[in-house]
């Protein structure tokens, strides 16, 4: 007897379609689909959920310099003459960044490797294509998700029935983070 439900799919299938629908619960926060999958992505899902809150204090913080070129009300570079030649004018910055020790960056290439990257499209017409971004996902579940889970032991998801499906009569359910 196998492990876990094979979802009438083959294996590539069947991993492609749980490792949308997990990134999709960790982005959106709850997503409606068949009991048999719910039962299969909560796993998958509380076990990412256990890995960010257990990583999610395992940094320190680095100020460093940087040159980041200066840009003008429009966006774009400002340029300088210098020897006849056109270049860009950079600032010397300082910033602080959170450096991850190797546990939790560990954790994070995992949940680079599982998750699919989320694009987000703003919602207004006017330049969409433009204005897309990525959504770093193991930034959201360190920083967002784990601090709510930080004093629960498990338990992260909920499964509520819905009901059937007209189609097929297949048990619709809603599985949403707690």
């Amino acid at each position: 007897m196998s492990g876990h439900r094979k979802l009438g799919r083959t294996t590539s299938q069947r991993k492609a379609l749980l490792r949308n629908q997990v990134t999709n619960l960790l982005y959106h926060g709850k997503i409606v689909t068949t009991e048999a999958k719910a039962k299969e992505i909560r796993g998958i899902t509380e076990k990412m959920i256990a890995m960010a809150v257990k990583e999610r204090d395992n940094y320190e913080t680095v100020t460093v310099t940087a040159k980041v070129a200066r840009k003008d009300k429009d966006g774009k570079r400002v340029k300088e003459v210098v020897n006849g030649k056109k270049v860009d004018v950079f600032d010397t910055v300082e910033k602080t960044i959170k450096k991850d020790k190797p546990s939790r960056l560990h954790a994070r290439r995992k949940m680079l490797a599982f998750f699919y990257p989320v694009t987000e499209v703003p919602k207004e017409a006017a330049g969409r294509k433009k204005n897309t971004k990525q959504v770093d996902l193991p930034a959201k579940l360190f920083d967002e998700i784990a601090p709510k889970y930080a004093d629960r032991n498990g338990g992260y998801t909920r499964i509520v029935k819905i009901g059937q499906r007209k189609g097929d009569a297949a048990m619709e359910v809603l599985i949403e983070l707690v």
